[in-house]
């Protein structure tokens, strides 16, 4: 019960904070995403077990420099050819791992484009959500609000119809704790509180919110079994102790991350 309570507190705090920083500026939004990046770049160094501080160091250098830069392009500050430079990102990790002094070559490149790809890719997505030129009138703190809203009513539905019905493991081996049933209860209440939000939004068509729905479902999970699968490699239960009774940033952040780039892309083929 205690663990439970300090649970729902610790989430809902967190939760407010997020609420806050969307609708307060993309600015405010800005250096949350930022923080999230540092904090749970430093979190999938241990995943990796990168044992260096100095390399720490390096790969925070090349996630916090890619968020800047995609961050800066989002909120009109460079112009948009400046996101070219994002391509450096791709080569450059085998450069760092030439010169690291990690015994592994794959845990270095694991680190790195993990990080690039899980944090700093999605952070700075989110923020181009506020631009009209991408996403007309859907664009703006509501759209990313409603990424995150729907993403915790699947949490909270999965869980709850995994305790009461579930039966049939959804990935034994990844995640023990996942059940089919619990998967397909997140997966029917987050579209019935697609179809509520969009009958009140009338920016937002309602064929089109199920399809975010069930994207940000379907990749949501997915993101949580992969950070699930990179926690068993690295044998830890959490990525850190950040949030108390969920454990660390990419606990509590990876089926958001995993989610956005689809849900972008989703958007803008829209």
């Amino acid at each position: 019960m205690k663990e439970l309570l300090v649970r729902t507190v610790s989430g809902l705090v967190f939760a407010a904070v997020v609420i806050v920083c969307i609708f307060l500026s993309p600015w405010s939004y800005a250096m949350l995403m930022l923080f999230i990046v540092v904090v749970g770049t430093f979190e999938m160094g241990k995943l990796y077990h990168m044992s260096d501080k100095r390399d720490v160091v390096l790969g925070e250098l090349f996630s916090v420099l890619s968020f800047v830069l995609a961050t800066m392009v989002a909120l009109d500050v460079i112009p948009q050819r400046w996101l070219s430079f994002e391509l450096l990102f791709l080569p450059l990790p085998f450069l760092y791992a030439l010169f690291s002094r990690q015994k592994s070559v794959k845990e270095v490149l694991g680190f790195v484009y993990s990080s690039l790809a899980f944090l700093s890719l999605p952070c700075s997505l989110m923020l181009f959500m506020y631009r009209s030129d991408l996403f007309g009138a859907k664009a703006g703190e509501w759209l990313i609000m409603l990424v995150f809203c729907l993403l915790w009513v699947n949490d909270i539905f999965a869980y709850l119809t995994g305790k009461l019905l579930g039966k049939h493991k959804l990935y034994y081996r990844i995640s023990p704790g996942k059940t089919i049933e619990g998967s397909l209860g997140g997966l029917i209440f987050t579209i019935i509180a697609m179809i509520v939000f969009a009958h009140y939004a009338d920016w937002l068509p309602i064929s089109e919110g199920v399809g975010i729905a069930a994207i940000a479902v379907v990749f949501g999970t997915l993101g949580d079994l992969s950070e699930s699968m990179l926690k068993r490699q690295a044998g830890v239960k959490d990525s850190g102790r950040l949030i108390p009774g969920h454990g660390g940033i990419l606990d509590r952040f990876d089926s958001v991350m995993f989610s956005v780039p689809f849900i972008f892309v989703y958007l803008l083929l829209l």
